[in-house]
């Protein structure tokens, strides 16, 4: 397969123009005009995992806690908590002068509220679940969580960055956990601007003049969160090309994922500045939807990996360069303390002819093959197409859906056959952060309906979880179960690791304040 077949207009870059809503010069001056990485079509960021709902989700709402860039969890909303004696009692006490977009003032009902929807699907909470006895509120400021047994992981869970814990007000946190909400009143920076939000097209948000953020400096996403803008514009730009020239011109502010073809064209105008803002690599993934054929069966799915080659799928996204990317094959973050290869082989065979063979010995018959490739999303479309490849040089009965991602996010909910709307195989991204332990790894979780979308179960998987939470902080327990876990892991295949690619972040010069983090976020950020 050619690198980027599917980049179609890119060299008519300097060509290109975006249509974006005029603004006058005092109101342009006020407002970060931002592409963001994806159409946002979902504004609840407990219903669904997709990280450019997460983004939004990071302007409008507040945390509990916070990691810091060296990965402590510090207060947020909180002013602080105290843990009992026996560390069967956790009280958070609520700091002063939290305000909703509403008017309303932020209470521990809504706290608890949100901590309940919240756990219900958090990777995280579901495996320290058990531990929790309640969650109650004490009066208006304080809430605590009684536990049956001593759990110093909690804290971890409320301040993760993967799936985060966001307030909500109570009314709407009462809402069911799999159902999706449309209320977006929170009591962060920002308030999202419901009458100009067109999915496909834009989203706005603006300063939150209610907010008192944290006295501190920002540190990771700890500290002060500081609205300092007016206005933020999402404008969704699907081409690349026009995406570049629009950053290029001024018509556009900032590009949250540009593409690595076109870095050296935006590094050449002295206007522009290409840096690396997230602080992880991204790493890419293959799902496979186990509950329908031919992925139901786990050899099949062993066969398919033996086809992949990380490195032809990274050079696909993030160019010739080794230093832009690597291999990583394992479930678990490179360079991190659990990282390793235990019964990853099949990802190290790398051949077409082989994993023909080991497909017909697995009685694959023929059984239609559904991946949905999200055409707007060019990185994530680039790791679909290259699977496409494989299936068809397997000689799989291959159907390639293009679609955009804000349809792939509503459409991977299906548990349907493909014939009624369901799909094989479908592709996607995450930070390195997320995927470095086995309580908040998303990919490994393997508890049946409950699990990450393609839904595996496994009962061994979720047997060392559970082991991991028990005897992680035992140095060398930890690395054996982290050894057991990829060997399961790599057994079942019910996902591929893709290896990891560096995801740079390009901005006009006159922005200020685009710090480094684990997440994309625009509290802090102003223009000169």
């Amino acid at each position: 397969m050619e690198r980027r077949t599917f980049l179609g207009g890119a060299a008519g870059v300097a060509a290109a123009g975006a249509s974006a809503p005029a603004l006058s010069q005092g109101a342009a001056a006020r407002t970060l005009r931002v592409i963001p990485q994806a159409n946002l079509t979902s504004l609840d960021p407990v219903w669904t995992t997709a990280v450019v709902t997460r983004n939004n989700a990071f302007m409008i709402y507040d945390q509990i806690c916070a990691t810091d860039a060296a990965g402590n969890v510090k207060p947020q909303m909180a002013a602080g908590w105290e843990v009992s004696q026996d560390q069967l009692t956790w009280t958070f006490t609520l700091r002063p002068g939290l305000m909703f977009h509403d008017g309303e003032r932020v209470a521990a009902k809504d706290c608890v509220a949100s901590i309940e929807r919240w756990r219900r699907r958090d990777p995280f909470m579901q495996v320290l679940g058990e531990n929790v006895a309640a969650v109650e509120a004490v009066d208006d400021t304080r809430f605590r969580f009684r536990l049956h047994r001593p759990t110093p992981l909690l804290i971890m869970a409320l301040g993760q960055t993967q799936f985060p814990c966001f307030v909500m007000p109570e009314r709407i946190a009462r809402t069911d956990a799999f159902t999706q909400i449309r209320d977006t009143i929170g009591s962060g920076p920002f308030r999202f601007l419901a009458d100009e939000w067109n999915p496909g097209q834009r989203a706005s948000w603006a300063k939150n003049d209610r907010y008192v953020p944290r006295d501190e400096a920002p540190d990771g996403l700890a500290g002060g969160r500081v609205p300092r803008i007016d206005k933020v514009e999402w404008t969704i730009i699907t081409d690349p090309a026009t995406s570049a020239n629009a950053l290029a011109q001024g018509e556009q502010d900032y590009w949250e994922y540009p593409l690595h073809d076109l870095l050296p064209m935006l590094r050449r105008n002295r206007n522009v500045v290409v840096e690396q803002r997230l602080t992880d690599g991204t790493y890419g993934v293959a799902r496979f939807n186990t509950l329908q054929p031919p992925f139901n069966n786990p050899a099949i799915r062993r066969a398919v990996a033996m086809a992949v080659d990380q490195r032809d799928y990274l050079r696909a996204v993030a160019g010739d360069d080794p230093a832009g990317w690597g291999a990583c094959e394992g479930v678990f973050t490179c360079d991190t303390p659990l990282a390793n290869e235990e019964g990853s082989d099949a990802l190290k065979v790398r051949n077409i002819e082989r994993a023909k063979a080991a497909l017909t010995a697995a009685g694959y018959n023929g059984e239609k093959v559904v991946i949905i490739a999200p055409g707007d999303y060019p990185q994530i479309n680039a790791l679909s197409l290259m699977t496409a490849d494989i299936i068809r040089r397997l000689g799989m009965n291959l159907e390639l859906i293009s679609a955009d991602w804000g349809t792939l996010v509503q459409r991977r909910t299906s548990k349907e056959p493909v014939e009624r709307g369901g799909w094989s195989i479908i592709h996607t991204t995450s930070s390195g952060q997320s995927l470095a332990l086995p309580v908040f790894h998303l990919f490994l979780r393997a508890n049946g309906n409950n699990a990450w979308f393609g839904w595996p179960d496994v009962p061994e998987v979720e047997a060392l979880r559970a082991e991991w939470v028990a005897k992680g902080g035992d140095p060398a327990e930890s690395r054996r179960i982290g050894q057991a876990l990829n060997r399961v892991a790599m057994r079942e295949m019910y996902y591929v690791p893709l290896g990891y690619y560096w995801q740079p972040s390009a901005w006009r010069r006159n922005v200020t304040g685009a710090f480094r983090a684990p997440a994309t976020v625009f509290w802090n950020i102003g223009k000169s």
